[in-house]
């Protein structure tokens, strides 16, 4: 299933203007808005957090692999270009749990 079509399954993240990603110590990692160019990865990372009680664990983050699709080999294949996607590759090695904050949109 190519991204577009998961997009579709996923539940809508209309009602957030952000999301952040938050390490181990607090520390927001990254900051994900509801705008385009990022609209679907907010989507995208609040259905794992959903899936994975609040949290992007290395499960979450292959899962969120597939979930991207054919985006994830053009990660592979340019890294840098698709950084929510570079950051699910290195969670989806490591060890490390990231802990979800959804931002309500006003």
């Amino acid at each position: 299933m190519n991204f577009a079509d998961r997009l579709k399954q996923l539940p809508s993240a209309a009602h957030l203007s952000s999301l952040q990603v938050l390490d181990a110590g607090g520390q927001v990692v990254a900051t994900l808005e509801n705008k385009p160019g990022q609209a679907g990865s907010l989507a995208l990372y609040a259905a794992l957090a959903t899936l994975y009680g609040g949290h992007i664990t290395p499960a979450a983050a292959s899962l969120g692999l597939e979930w991207y699709a054919e985006h994830t080999a053009d990660a592979h294949a340019h890294p840098g270009k698709h950084p929510n996607i570079d950051r699910l590759v290195q969670w989806a090695q490591g060890s490390a749990s990231y802990e979800v904050r959804l931002q309500a949109a006003a």
